[in-house]
């Protein structure tokens, strides 16, 4: 019963983590277009293959859980709830290919990205910042600098902000908002003088 319980576990933590996921991907892939951004479209990319992995050890594990027959609908459920997410990452990484393929955006995409004054900043968070083991509420990221983070990458790992994610040394912050706070973002993650300063 124990072997069930932990089994059932780890299938729900990596349900969780394939619609977290797809749903990350999917808001870097709307940004890479926006924006015009190949670091994003490459790391929805990136993303992809890291949900494709998943996926696959989801339906395996899945399928390796013994249950009553009466309970096989359910193990049904869970697998095409597999599969939507899987579908998801598909289309964002679509999106992120129009990006990637560098051709001319549709005309009125074109007009959105020349009148967009929003930008994508990446900071790494060094030894010297002040947000230093501080939660995302505490960092107070959007308030001090009008950047909103997208996503943290720490490692391998891709994270969706979180108020109660702490910030660690080594996180890459990658955030949205509009150009005249980009160099405010960088100097309080790097914890380095902004060039202004």
């Amino acid at each position: 019963m124990a072997d069930e319980l932990l089994l059932f576990e780890k299938i729900t933590q990596d349900l969780v983590e394939l619609k977290d996921t797809s749903e990350m991907m999917m808001d870097l892939a709307y940004s890479a277009l926006l924006l015009n951004s190949r670091y994003l479209a490459e790391e929805v990319r990136l993303l992809e293959d890291k949900v494709d992995r998943l996926h696959t050890e989801f339906e395996l594990l899945v399928l390796s859980s013994r249950v009553e027959s009466q309970e096989t609908r359910g193990l049904l459920g869970l697998i095409r709830m597999g599969v939507v997410t899987e579908r998801i990452a598909d289309a964002a990484a679509e999106i992120a290919e129009v990006v990637l393929r560098g051709g001319e955006p549709h005309p009125v995409l074109s007009m959105v990205i020349q009148g967009a004054e929003e930008t994508v900043e990446t900071a790494e968070l060094g030894e010297g910042s002040l947000l230093m083991g501080k939660t995302l509420k505490e960092a107070r990221i959007p308030e001090e600098t009008g950047m909103w983070v997208l996503v943290v990458k720490r490692g391998d790992r891709w994270i969706r902000p979180r108020p109660d994610l702490v910030l660690q040394v080594g996180d890459v912050v990658i955030a949205s908002g509009y150009a005249e706070g980009e160099e405010d973002f960088k100097s309080l993650v790097s914890g380095k003088p902004s060039s202004g300063d």
